[in-house]
């Protein structure tokens, strides 16, 4: 008897099901390549994404344990975001992928031109 394989119970399906929100990976990446970032400053890198997304994706990103919340009493608050130590273990996972994406893209616009 073949074993029975359950996608929501796959370590993989959950690690990419948590990767796959939009704005997750760029996230990720720019807090990797950028290291710690206020709110607005990680804003203006992203000036696309609204207030709203941003703070879910971050929220949803702090929640599994991927970025640290920083938060300071001051007036006014000062809050920044950085990496855990558990994101960090994701970044040369990332930049293999950013490098095939370079040269996926590449591909697919030299075919374009020649097509």
């Amino acid at each position: 008897m073949a074993d029975e394989h359950d996608h929501q119970s796959c370590p993989m399906d959950s690690l990419l099901r948590l990767l796959m929100g939009s704005w997750t990976t760029y996230i990720l990446w720019l807090l990797g390549s950028e290291g710690t970032l206020r709110f607005g400053q990680l804003k203006a890198l992203m000036p696309k994404i609204s207030s709203k997304v941003l703070t879910e994706r971050l929220r949803h990103l702090e929640r599994a344990g991927l970025v640290h919340r920083d938060y300071r009493p001051t007036i006014p608050p000062a809050v920044s975001y950085s990496l855990t130590e558990r994101a960090h273990e994701l970044r040369e996972v990332l930049q293999g992928l950013n490098e095939i994406a370079l040269r996926w893209q590449k591909e697919d616009e030299q075919r374009a031109l020649s097509a």
